[in-house]
């Protein structure tokens, strides 16, 4: 999809050193990456303590 937006040009260019990247898109699209896993963790954070898990640790260890 194009999509033409203003990005400050001292925040792009420091990403891409920090990044790596050569390109805009590139670094752009790594970082909606990126806001798309730590949401995806924090959801996974917020069920800490709520999930119940049966099963044989020293079974599955000795599985091979």
């Amino acid at each position: 999809m194009r999509t033409n937006i203003e990005i400050d040009e001292d925040l792009i260019t420091e990403a891409m050193k920090v990044t790596g990247h050569k390109t805009k898109k590139a670094t752009v699209e790594e970082g909606l990456k990126l806001i798309i896993q730590l949401n995806q963790q924090s959801k996974i954070r917020k069920l800490k303590g709520k999930l119940t898990w049966n099963g044989d640790l020293e079974k599955m260890r000795l599985d091979q």
